[in-house]
């Protein structure tokens, strides 16, 4: 089976990429510029920029199955004069170009990667598929509009669609506040976290790579939406202790009360950060589990002591 990868070169798809040759697949990466570094593609295929405009059709010959993982994830300056539209070009527009030439091409079923922030921001109750879509910003919004605009190609072309709605996947290679996290503990300081009484669900790399081939393959996975975690909701003070213990680290937790945290971090910008570490965020992943009879090949700890590997 030929399996086409969109960002290939990523943090999901470098390790996708890796699983899905030792698995027997072919795998085709797209990617953008010209890099050919990635274990396990046995071809590459440069596309450019992802747009309404990309040509795909060279990508797209012979293949069996998309994996689409490939997205604007962040605008990074102040240049861009509309977020909104920036993410629409590449997150909408642009996956419905890959879509609608994928059906064209005879591609059979289509996985798209998509976010627990087309959920929302976070919510002391879990989040479900049923739920209703209530993203917060641009790069939320711009996810769930792409996978509006898939459920209309699929009724259209018979293309079998798969998305899977992610909260934080954590690995090798992460980056962003989970790297802070490891950088914290690693450097022994003092973490004012102590009082901090949230719940986060996590989704480990590894873990999130058997869910994806798994819906390669399996004919319930066709049509649905799933969103997948660990099943392990965690503290972030909990989270920090478990980073320790796998560093072998002596982590100092002390409290500040919470009005004169937030008041720092905005001063120092940084206030979304520690939304994202103090505020609680939970995903039931019961129905990928039962339908699909997937199960998570590693445990938070696990996936935690790997991570940690990595970067030690």
């Amino acid at each position: 089976m030929l399996i086409l990868v969109t960002g290939a070169t990523g943090f999901i798809g470098r390790n996708l990429c890796a699983t899905l040759k030792e698995k027997g697949y072919f795998v085709r990466g797209g990617v953008r510029n010209d890099v050919r570094d990635v274990i396990g593609v046995d071809e590459y295929i440069q596309v450019g920029d992802i747009n309404e405009l990309t040509d795909w059709q060279q990508a797209l010959f012979g293949v069996d199955t998309v994996i689409h993982l490939a997205a604007r994830v962040h605008i990074m300056n102040d240049s861009v004069a509309d977020p909104v539209e920036a993410f629409r070009k590449v997150n909408v527009l642009g996956t419905e170009r890959l879509a609608r030439m994928a059906a064209k091409a005879g591609v059979k079923r289509f996985i798209f990667i998509s976010s627990v922030k087309v959920n929302g921001e976070g919510s002391e109750v879990s989040y479900t598929e049923k739920d209703t879509p209530s993203p917060q910003d641009a790069y939320g919004v711009s996810k769930m509009e792409a996978e509006q605009v898939l459920t209309s190609i699929a009724a259209e072309t018979g293309l079998q669609m798969v998305v899977l709605r992610l909260p934080l996947v954590y690995g090798a290679g992460v980056k962003a506040n989970f790297k802070n996290l490891i950088k914290l503990v690693s450097f022994g300081l003092s973490v004012p976290f102590k009082s901090i009484n949230n719940r986060r669900s996590f989704l480990y790399l590894g873990n999130l790579v058997d869910a994806i081939i798994i819906c390669i393959t399996h004919p319930l996975a066709a049509g649905e939406t799933f969103l997948v975690s660990d099943g392990q909701d965690v503290s972030t003070p909990d989270l920090i202790k478990m980073i320790a213990s796998a560093m072998n680290k002596k982590v100092v937790l002390f409290s500040l009360h919470s009005g004169i945290l937030k008041t720092l971090c905005k001063i120092v910008g940084k206030a979304e950060e520690l939304e994202k570490l103090t505020g609680s965020l939970l995903v039931d992943s019961s129905k990928i589990r039962n339908l699909l009879g997937w199960k998570p090949s590693f445990t938070l700890e696990e996936g935690v002591r790997e991570t940690v590997k990595y970067y030690k």
